[in-house]
């Protein structure tokens, strides 16, 4: 099979465009054009100021500015990319369905169908289509079913390379993998699909950390990657539990564990839960895959990591509303975060934003800063858990653009995100302008605990 020379991307959002930007990057013989049905999306990320592209990742703007218009392109003609191509990567969202069997678990793969539709319909010549989506076990077999069934007599192979990217990290982890996962056929016709796709990774990548597999095999370690991964932060978070009522310090449990070559350091650090797009989403895919092959202790055993992290999130807000007197009514509380993480503008499945639902419950006045999330995501996280009219969440929520102005008069401020900046605040200067007493409650335990109490802070963090 010759070199692959043109390659199509369907999705233009957190795994499509950093991932096909990398490519474009370090493949300069290679066409990759990205595209998507969201004319805004794609304008932005064709902006002539390339630092306002609609995702934010350290590294990522200078990616893309390197090879934009070069062999990089954004389009919203997905019909003319997916018939130039050679490789069409999916990269569209699986959210978990709100709807009929396996609502609320399963994942919804009604764009995964419509994009295969597509492909069929508009392919006149041999593709290969690789599942960039994080997708249930033996995904690739629907979507081949479709293609051979529906196409104009071309012909397909599929293969899975699922994406272990971390978001704030995610242009080192593209540049720099533990791995890269490739799944496909052990055919000949897959084989030489698999070794096209290789050959694309090998440009950067040394050979020995590119993993060939069948294709079930690839589609279901994504899953258990993220549940594994998922698994030890409430485990930790667990134990922070425990640590508090027992006098023992979490971070130094988690260091004594961590030091076991065995367990190793990583994933161990206490918080007020995991968020983002795929842990609470794969893990529930994941309980549904179980239970429906009626491995009932399995799903049992993997749901309760999610239990657990839905606790942490309640029992933080809790903890606010206790140490206040038992009522945050009217009260100013200051969150520092709304992102699920640093160094990224996600905020899907963020802490911030459920512990923001129970304090608003409990009607306090909400104060949000952070540094790279905009007003009106915010404004749609909170609308979207349809708790109460949009006008009400506009009402008790203000989200400030200074950090300091924030905190102002606030009773309490809740670190929600381990921005880097918050440890650098002259917390002196937010203390003198607080209501007293003064309560910080770290969510992420970023914070000195022994100054913010020598200043006349009531400090609480996690696990302590």
């Amino acid at each position: 099979m010759t070199k692959i020379k043109n390659i199509c991307c369907i999705g233009a959002g957190y795994v499509g465009g950093p991932t096909m930007a990398v490519i474009a990057h370090k493949c300069p013989d290679v066409k990759v054009t990205i595209v998507d049905l969201n004319a805004e999306r794609i304008a932005a990320w064709n902006d002539e100021d390339v630092n306002n592209i609609p995702i934010y990742e350290p590294g990522l703007a200078e990616v893309v500015a390197s090879a934009r218009g070069r062999n990089l392109f954004f389009s919203t003609d997905v019909e003319k990319a997916i018939d130039e191509a050679e490789m069409i990567f999916i990269s569209v969202n699986t959210p978990t369905k709100t709807y009929g069997v396996g609502k609320g678990m399963a994942a919804d793969l009604k764009y995964i169908e419509l994009c295969a539709r597509q492909i069929a319909s508009v392919a006149k010549n041999d593709k290969i289509v690789v599942e960039k989506s994080t997708l249930p076990v033996r995904t690739a077999e629907a979507i081949k079913n479709i293609l051979d069934n529906t196409g104009n007599g071309a012909k397909f192979q599929i293969l899975s390379n699922p994406e272990f990217l971390a978001e704030g990290t995610a242009v080192e982890d593209l540049l720099n993998p533990d791995r890269v996962l490739i799944g496909g056929d052990n055919d000949e016709d897959g084989q030489k699909a698999i070794k096209s796709l290789v050959d694309i990774y090998a440009n950067w990548i040394p050979e020995e950390r590119i993993l060939t597999t069948n294709v079930w095999s690839s589609e279901l370690s994504k899953l258990t990657a993220n549940a594994f991964l998922a698994q030890r932060v409430s485990s930790i978070n667990a134990m922070s539990e425990l640590c508090e009522k027992t006098g023992a310090d979490v971070n130094e449990v988690a260091r004594a564990i961590g030091m076991d070559s065995r367990i190793g350091s990583k994933f161990l650090k206490a918080s007020v839960g995991f968020g983002g797009s795929c842990f609470q989403k794969d893990i529930l895919n994941l309980v549904y895959i179980a239970k429906s092959y009626g491995l009932n202790e399995v799903a049992d055993y993997w749901e309760q990591v999610v239990i657990m992290n839905d606790h942490q999130k309640k029992r933080f807000a809790t903890n606010i509303v206790r140490t206040l007197y038992n009522t945050v009514s009217g009260k100013k509380i200051a969150f520092l975060g709304w992102a699920f993480k640093k160094d990224t503008n996600d905020t899907r499945e963020s802490a911030a934003i459920y512990i923001a639902d129970a304090l608003l419950y409990e009607q306090a006045n909400i104060a949000v800063y952070d540094p790279k999330v905009e007003k009106e995501t915010i404004y749609k996280d909170l609308d979207y858990l349809e708790s109460r009219e949009s006008a009400q969440n506009k009402k008790g929520v203000v989200v400030f653009e200074n950090s300091y102005e924030a905190c102002k008069d606030a009773h309490a401020i809740a670190v929600l995100t381990e921005w880097d900046e918050f440890r650098t605040y002259d917390w002196q200067k937010i203390y003198d302008h607080m209501k007293k007493p003064a309560f910080v409650f770290d969510g992420r335990n970023i914070l000195d605990g022994e100054k913010l109490r020598k200043i006349g802070f009531v400090f609480q963090e996690i696990g302590k």
